[in-house]
């Protein structure tokens, strides 16, 4: 079996750093290049960190190109930007977007992306509805094969402490039993693995993966 190249973005996040890691101790990925805005301290065989202003189009893609499979899993917040919208849009949107946009152009076949369920382009809700403009706009490329994963509430440990998330962890874990599957708060773990195992497969098209699909492919 040929040895594949994966792209990460996002890998100081909560869902990169773990899709880093099973990355690491896949042996199907020779080469992972880890593309960031700012120094990381990783030093590994396989690893290439590639330090990189997004918004140097030329630059990205060339950073791109040679990827066999590209994970997506950026973001940010309001108070990561200070409330600056245009600052928040250029990430989470200008930046997965034109990553899918330069796996089109380099015949990079694959691209999974993380998002979130209650996507919608036409939702009231800036988060989801700027979550839905990318899904639609990733899956307007025709790439030959595109994932989109939305998870619900995150259970991990983040670098930085957010009270509202974790009262909603504990909230969602206390009413597990009333929450449809699909809403229900996932382990990033699971969420890593489930990506990974896809990005294994053959898959076609685009497709999504809710609480159900993505517990049943990290298994």
């Amino acid at each position: 079996m040929a040895q594949k190249t994966a792209t990460l973005i996002g890998a100081t996040g909560l869902i990169g750093a773990q899709i880093l890691q099973q990355l690491l101790e896949d042996p199907y990925f020779s080469s992972i290049k880890v593309l960031v805005r700012r120094p990381i301290d990783l030093a590994h065989s396989k690893v290439k960190v590639i330090l990189l202003d997004f918004a140097d189009e030329a630059a990205y893609q060339a950073a791109i190109t040679g990827s066999d499979v590209v994970f997506c899993s950026v973001g940010t917040t309001l108070k990561q930007v200070n409330g600056d919208m245009v600052a928040y849009r250029k990430i989470d949107y200008d930046i997965p977007v034109n990553a899918a946009r330069f796996c089109a152009a380099t015949a990079c076949p694959k691209f999974l992306l993380v998002s979130s369920i209650g996507a919608d382009s036409h939702s009231r809700n800036f988060y989801l509805k700027l979550k839905g403009e990318v899904e639609e706009k990733v899956g307007s490329l025709g790439l030959p094969s595109v994932s989109i994963f939305r998870p619900s509430m995150l259970v991990g440990q983040r670098a930085e402490f957010r009270l509202g998330e974790r009262i909603g962890q504990v909230v969602m874990s206390a009413l597990a039993f009333l929450i449809p599957a699909q809403y229900k708060a996932i382990d990033v773990k699971t969420v890593a693995k489930a990506m990974v195992a896809v990005a294994n497969k053959d898959t076609a098209g685009v497709a999504f993966y809710t609480y159900g699909e993505m517990v049943r492919g990290a298994a």
